[in-house]
């Protein structure tokens, strides 16, 4: 059955090789993150069945309402990876502080930043969320890790990753390598490698944004979306099509598979929130991924995997995707395009320009 096949461990055992100093710690953490996945996965699957659809009736520290599945999912990372002796830490979007090491267990030299599942708002309709992690190495391995242990730049991360819970369970992962993709044989219950040295294609005609806010967007933002709604006979010369999940794992799926921008830009509803997506989170190990596949990931203004964290739930615009998307974009910001816009397909380079 398995002829032809490589499962995730021996993927790993064979990264592993490249560097022989290496004693299997990474790998060890990443299997128990891969177990977790499929734990989540099988209570993913069971929806109402399994009781785990629905509200607990209370908040998470990013003042949402907690699904049932956020509270399991949170617990099953927790359980299949804290035991190990890999990890001196562990932080997640469902805590309010770290989760520390418990008594009777090692400390190790890795820090675990998860969230737990990702789009949790679309469960009760069956659409596709997903898990996402990211993993640092702890300033002072083998000690309790504090919280400014975690606010690392995403550009140090070790490994970073996701599981999709869609018609077929995958993890997608880099170990600072390249991004591969792989399945669950349901059968067997391992991950098989299926899509090896994901390449994001440089040129694209998809954007994913929420387009109910444009009326808050950056001048920027507004007139990127505004040429490619002109379509061919825009500024762009071609036809683009609008994309929107809400799961941001779904979004950075498809934008690994067949091209694609995701942008979820600052806006101007509340200048004390900059943006809506969570670094740690969010942004820094899908900007890993996405630039290990050849894509760029972005704010408008700076290179994600360059911010210095402040906080654990620190928030930022986030924009990534296809290569030249991204570049234009981060242009339209640099050179601050379309301040004077204040309507569609009007700008300075836009469908039609104002008379001065």
């Amino acid at each position: 059955m398995l002829t032809n096949r490589t499962t995730l461990t021996e993927f790993l055992i064979s990264e592993r090789r490249r560097f022989p100093e290496a004693i299997g710690d990474l790998n060890a953490l990443l299997l128990n993150v891969a177990l977790a996945c499929k734990a989540i996965a099988r209570s993913v699957a069971s929806g109402k069945l399994g009781g785990v659809i629905g509200d607990v009736g209370r908040e998470n520290v990013q003042g949402e309402a907690q699904k049932k599945l956020d509270v399991v999912a949170n617990n099953l990372f927790l359980r299949a990876t804290e035991w190990g002796g890999q990890l001196a830490g562990l932080v997640s979007e469902e805590m309010d502080a770290p989760s520390p090491i418990p008594q009777g267990y090692p400390c190790g030299k890795y820090l675990l930043v998860f969230d737990p599942l990702d789009g949790s708002s679309n469960i009760d309709v069956n659409v596709t969320v997903g898990s996402i992690f990211s993993i640092l190495r702890a300033p002072k391995p083998g000690t309790p890790a504090a919280v400014e242990d975690f606010l690392q730049p995403g550009a140090r991360q070790v490994a970073a990753g996701y599981a999709l819970y869609g018609p077929s369970t995958m993890l997608v992962l880099t170990v600072g390598s390249g991004v591969h993709g792989f399945t669950l044989d349901p059968l067997l219950g391992e991950f098989i490698l299926t899509h090896r040295d994901i390449r994001i294609p440089v040129q694209t005609q998809e954007f994913a944004i929420n387009a109910s806010n444009s009326r808050f967007w950056e001048p920027a933002v507004k007139r990127y979306v505004d040429e490619c709604l002109a379509g061919t006979t825009g500024p762009r010369g071609k036809d683009f099509n609008m994309r929107w999940i809400a799961s941001l794992v779904a979004e950075a799926h498809r934008i690994l598979v067949r091209g694609g921008v995701f942008m979820y830009p600052r806006d101007m509803r509340d200048p004390t929130k900059p943006g809506r997506l969570r670094l740690l989170y969010e942004a820094n190990p899908v900007a890993f991924i996405v630039e290990q596949a050849g894509g760029l990931a972005t704010t408008g203004h700076e290179r994600i995997l360059d911010i210095e964290p402040e906080t654990l739930h620190q928030r930022v615009p986030f924009m990534f995707g296809s290569r030249e998307e991204v570049e234009l974009i981060d242009d339209y910001h640099r050179h601050n395009y379309g301040n004077e816009l204040d309507a569609p397909l009007f700008g300075v380079r836009g469908l039609f320009r104002r008379k001065m």
